[in-house]
């Protein structure tokens, strides 16, 4: 069971942790190099807009997660199994990319999850540039959301035996 100092350190980390400030760097370079949305131009003050635009929207979809998943009794945070075989640690991160525990350690389906992920994304086309506030725009965020969280769980799973490997100690 997740007490509620490890849901808010987990929001936070999720947030402002380095895995995120690197995927937010990678995707507002790449918005940047492709001048998308076109409002916040190719340049180092485009980049910060895309920056921050992603920064909040992360931020709303960890804050709506962690606070609908402590009224259920949802746990968010994924746990690596490395002593399963690959392909069943392969499910474990797609089963845990859509499932969670709850408090009695029971898989069950990560609602505030799929509240959070669509949620956050809906909700930003309220400050969003006209060219992305609108549907289609928000359920493709929210596709690349899913997906994001998947290689999440992924980069959770499988960097520590990679880093263990290239990186061993002689």
């Amino acid at each position: 069971m997740i007490s509620a100092k490890e849901r808010i350190r987990w929001a936070a980390m999720e947030t402002f942790g380095p895995e995120s400030l690197f995927a937010g760097t990678l995707t507002a370079g790449i918005g940047t190099g492709r001048d998308k949305p076109v409002e916040y131009g190719p340049h180092w003050d485009g980049f910060a807009k895309r920056y921050g635009m992603r920064l909040t929207g992360v931020a709303a979809s960890n804050t709506i997660e962690a606070g609908l998943g402590a009224i259920w009794g949802e746990d968010p945070r994924y746990v690596r199994n490395q002593n399963l075989p690959f392909k069943k640690r392969i499910g474990n991160v797609f089963l845990l990319s859509f499932a969670a525990r709850d408090r009695h350690g029971k898989l069950m389906p990560a609602y505030a999850r799929y509240i959070a992920i669509p949620g956050n994304n809906f909700l930003s086309n309220t400050w969003r540039v006209s060219s992305e506030a609108n549907t289609s725009s928000a359920l493709t965020r929210t596709a690349y959301g899913v997906l994001a969280d998947v290689s999440s769980n992924a980069w959770s799973e499988f960097w520590p035996d990679v880093k263990r490997i290239v990186f061993k100690r002689q």
